[in-house]
């Protein structure tokens, strides 16, 4: 399939909830890391806002693929799955 990341995340179904199940452990380690993850995520589920010097979490994007447990180098995203009922539907199976 070919396209924008938009494009492509169309073709997922996600019933978002209230909480986001996404949660960053420390805030302040993010001001000295890298930010490896604005660019591991394959949804951009997180971006790095310079001028307020803060992490954004778009977790409504989020695939549920479970790469920023793993990548994060310094162990800083905790990552669990979405309450039930809530979270991803891929359409084409």
């Amino acid at each position: 399939m070919s396209g924008t990341l938009e494009q492509r995340l169309y073709s997922i179904r996600y019933k978002t909830a209230e909480k986001s199940h996404l949660t960053v452990r420390d805030e302040s380690a993010c001001l000295t890391c890298d930010k490896d993850c604005n660019f591991f995520c394959p949804a951009d589920v997180y971006l790095w806002d310079p001028e307020r010097k803060q992490l954004n979490v778009a977790y409504e994007n989020c695939i549920e693929c479970g790469t920023c447990r793993l990548a994060c180098p310094s162990e800083n995203i905790e990552w669990v799955y979405p309450t039930g009922g809530y979270g991803i539907t891929y359409k084409f199976g």
